[in-house]
């Protein structure tokens, strides 16, 4: 899982290894996989986030993002959510219009949030959705 989130995440930085094996190993998290992508979730009093979605680039366009999310929206609701979560850099245009496809709106902006490789700082969106009506 490690390295493809460093293939497919630029801002925030990719997450490592041991990073991730600490998720899963939380009472609340779940993983979404796929051969060329995964998703992280963790679902908790209601509401389910979006931790992490990665797509290995030479796989992306292909309904990848699509399928794992919604995955997540199956899992989190079998988990007791009702509303769902993500934070997404707003310089990420492709996954900003991968949520929007979903059903996610931008709830909020978070500025300044991230730093990229460069050293810019780079706004984070809040997006959210029902999960059902």
């Amino acid at each position: 899982m490690a390295r493809l989130h460093a293939l497919a995440i630029v801002t925030p930085r990719p997450w490592s290894a041991a990073e991730i094996a600490a998720l899963l190993a939380g009472p609340h998290v779940f993983a979404i996989n796929e051969t060329h992508g995964f998703l992280l979730g963790r679902a908790v009093a209601g509401e389910a986030e979006v931790l992490t979605l990665a797509v290995a680039p030479d796989a992306r366009r292909q309904g990848v993002g699509g399928r794992l999310l919604a995955g997540f929206v199956i899992e989190a609701v079998a988990r007791g959510a009702h509303r769902a979560f993500l934070e997404v850099a707003a310089d990420n245009t492709a996954a900003i219009g991968l949520y929007r496809r979903a059903g996610f709106v931008t709830a909020g902006v978070r500025r300044r949030y991230y730093r990229s490789a460069d050293g810019r700082a780079v706004d984070a969106l809040v997006m959210d959705r029902p999960l059902f009506d």
